[in-house]
């Protein structure tokens, strides 16, 4: 039998892997144009896609348990309401950080979503399995470039390992212990792959300290970094400015 604590606590965990998927999506759709070549475009714009329709169906089954509807959800919450990892919120600032970023991510997303294709919800089960190729393919992509970037010219290595250096703080929320997840998720569950990318690209793990929390809060919590309002500004302007309209 499902009480209304455990559908309160399974709305708040879609709410925050959708959250990670959108903002992260949105984060991607601004480097269209950007990208070196015609193929990485296309390739980027494929990744971000996925991660909206994971986000879509995400807040969708949020709130079918709160009575919102997805665009309510993505459009008309404030930055604190929020439960997306700092990660996901991050600014790359040139396309070594881009796939370095999205190799950290999708390497923990992926581990996580394999073990939630077993969650007792159904539709987050369902949500999770599909998920899987998805993810699959954004690491497998973002591994490839990090060891052409971390293997390649002086410049390219340097790049890369600036990137990992500079994103690296932001990892330690990942592993943060969730109580409204129904599986627990350890470095030790992603470690080999990552360690695998990082050697063959000739990168060293970083020693740096991990980004702080505020109060014992974080991104889950709705503590956000200062990028958190220009994506909200930029991503909710039109759903504001005329609410309730269609096209």
């Amino acid at each position: 039998m499902t009480t209304a604590d455990d559908g309160a606590a399974l709305a708040r965990y879609c709410l925050a892997l959708g959250d990670d998927a959108l903002i992260y999506s949105h984060r991607l759709t601004e480097w269209m144009t950007r990208l070196p070549e015609l193929e990485e475009e296309t390739a980027v714009a494929n990744i971000a896609l996925d991660l909206l329709g994971q986000a879509r169906m995400l807040l969708t089954r949020a709130g079918a348990i709160l009575g919102r509807s997805e665009d309510d959800l993505a459009f008309f919450r404030a930055g604190h309401e929020f439960r997306n990892v700092r990660l996901a919120e991050h600014g790359d600032r040139d396309f070594a950080e881009l796939v370095v970023r999205l190799l950290l991510f999708s390497v923990w997303r992926l581990a996580l979503l394999e073990k939630l294709a077993g969650a007792p919800d159904p539709g987050l089960a369902a949500i999770a399995a599909k998920g899987v190729n998805e993810v699959a393919y954004h690491r497998d992509y973002a591994a490839r470039w990090v060891m052409r970037l971390g293997d390649g010219t002086a410049l390219s290595h340097v790049k890369a390992q600036a990137a990992l250096s500079a994103l690296w703080p932001l990892t330690g929320e990942l592993f943060r212990p969730d109580p409204d997840a129904p599986f627990a998720l350890d470095r030790a569950e992603t470690d080999p792959v990552l360690d695998a990318v990082l050697s063959a690209a000739t990168l060293a793990r970083p020693q740096t300290a991990q980004l702080g929390e505020v109060s014992g809060r974080a991104g889950r919590d709705g503590v956000h970094t200062e990028a958190m309002g220009s994506i909200l500004a930029e991503l909710q302007s039109v759903a504001r400015a005329h609410p309730g309209a269609t096209w």
